[in-house]
């Protein structure tokens, strides 16, 4: 079986879904699960035509002219900027896994463009949410399970810029770090569960501890 490949995404849209509003960019870094960074792509896209901007996400961007820059540089025709990265996908070495944070957003923008420009998926109809898993390791209710109130052993150096590969790169490391430690924990618990199991059948065999076997009573 193929090793699965961690592609952390980030888009970056003028507007909360895809159609009425456009995709301006989005970044991709692929991750194995041992956090070695084997690729990644990034495209700055040209707007749909007949989308407008939303009224919230235009008053953002506003506050944001660096990240605004960086993304209307070098602009590309999403079906040719999306049809790369779909071949690019295609060929990592392993079993692409989309990642995000929040999924149900990037993987929107995401999915709604794979499928307008190519007609195909290579992550098939599904998403790996950072939130939730976040959700499951810590035990903060979910709306509180913002970057932070993590624990800051998760993150490294990266910065966080709305530039969509910069924040592609930080949160790849940030699910790499939080997979090593579940699986850490998985380790521990499963040794744990061993060592329990270990015992118990020792205790059986020792009959009430003495190391004789208890007889076993007649039937009447």
């Amino acid at each position: 079986m193929s090793a699965e490949i961690y592609v952390s995404t980030d888009v970056e849209a003028d507007g909360p879904i895809p159609g009425p509003h456009s995709m301006l960019s989005f970044a991709s870094a692929a991750y194995t699960e041992d956090k070695q960074l084997i690729g990644t792509f990034s495209a700055n896209l040209e707007l749909l035509e007949g989308a407008s901007p939303h009224p919230v996400q235009e008053a953002w961007w506003k506050t944001q002219p660096d990240a605004w820059a960086a993304c209307r540089v070098d602009l590309q025709k999403p079906a040719k900027a999306l049809e790369a990265y779909v071949t690019w996908v295609e060929a990592l070495p392993g079993k692409p896994v989309f990642v995000a944070m929040p999924a149900g957003f990037d993987f929107t923008f995401m999915f709604w463009y794979m499928m307008r420009f190519t007609g195909r998926c290579p992550f098939s109809w599904s998403a790996l949410d950072i939130k939730t898993l976040a959700f499951a390791m810590t035990g903060l209710p979910y709306r509180k399970c913002i970057k932070p109130r993590l624990p800051q052993r998760w993150f490294d150096e990266h910065p966080h810029t709305h530039v969509a590969l910069d924040d592609a790169i930080e949160q790849g490391a940030l699910f790499c770090n939080m997979l090593a430690e579940l699986r850490g924990n998985q380790a521990a618990l499963a040794d744990h569960t061993s060592a329990i199991a270990a015992a118990a059948k020792a205790a059986a065999k020792d009959g009430d501890g003495t190391g004789q076997n208890v007889a076993v009573k007649p039937a009447n």
